[in-house]
């Protein structure tokens, strides 16, 4: 397992127990749920970072009624197919780490780290037992030594190809997981006037070579108005709607949707990337 780089020094930090401490004596405390926050931030104005709490208790909520369980299950046929033995794997953007979690109950001799700006999502990722390292740190800036992964997973968080390729060891994949056009289309329709489908997702990344293109889709049924907001709050959807259009949604008592995703396995490494 890799360790956390120093923020300020980029000097391996040392596990202390309570705190992480490097050789230049820079020391970041361990929250009560087990995260230490690395963030180097620019501005002491900026907005709050990260997703918030209501979005991250309506992903935990939803997402423990398993409707995006085959998602993890193909995720880990990926892994299967592609990662070496025992990897190391860094989830960036990790959340409340369903995924990354999920997958390392199904690999024992995998080792992990996370990373993610919210600090909201790591305190709910310490509250469901997750054990390996967390760190709140952007995806652009993340604090790991070079080449030190076999694996990066991505489930819905922004491209950093410059920072990824650092960490990945030459031969490494990153698993991008994007919606597919489809996604949640009755969901928009239910709420929108004129809904649209997503962008098509790129298939290709700057430095990296794609190995596979992926499209998963299952139509989900649910019922019971609770599960639906908490879908509804989960999406960037619920924060760029209206008080009207968020009445609509909590109105529903039943939706029958497609839950649709991209999984794009980049390489790092190959010649003609």
């Amino acid at each position: 397992m890799a360790d956390f780089t120093c923020p300020v020094c980029k000097c391996p930090l040392a596990d202390e127990g309570k705190l992480y401490r490097c050789k230049n004596n820079h020391c970041f405390d361990k929250s009560k749920y087990g995260y230490v926050n690395l963030l180097r931030s620019n501005s002491s104005s900026e907005k709050r970072h990260g997703d918030d709490r209501l979005m991250v208790r309506a992903r935990r909520d939803f997402l423990s009624k398993g409707y995006y369980s085959f998602l993890l299950d193909e995720l880990c046929e990926v892994i299967e197919k592609y990662a070496p033995e025992n990897p190391f794997m860094i989830d960036a953007g990790c959340g409340e780490c369903y995924y990354s979690q999920g997958i390392l109950g199904r690999f024992p001799g995998m080792t992990a780290a996370g990373a993610d700006i919210s600090k909201s999502a790591l305190e709910f990722a310490g509250k469901r037992g997750v054990k390996f390292p967390l760190c709140v740190a952007s995806v652009f800036d993340m604090p790991f030594g070079d080449e030190c992964a076999d694996v990066i997973l991505n489930c819905f968080a922004p491209d950093s190809p410059e920072e990824y390729s650092r960490i990945l060891k030459p031969g490494g994949i990153l698993i991008k997981v994007v919606p597919l056009e489809n996604h949640l289309f009755s969901l928009k329709q239910a709420i929108y006037e004129s809904p649209y489908p997503n962008e098509k997702p790129r298939e290709s990344l700057e430095g990296f070579k794609t190995a596979e293109f992926r499209r998963i889709e299952r139509e989900i049924k649910i019922d019971g108005g609770e599960d639906i907001m908490n879908l509804f709050r989960m999406t960037p959807y619920y924060y760029k709607t209206g008080r009207e259009d968020q009445a609509k949604a909590e109105r529903l008592e039943t939706l029958v949707t497609s839950a649709a995703f991209g999984i794009i396995i980049f390489k790092k490494g190959d010649e003609n990337a």
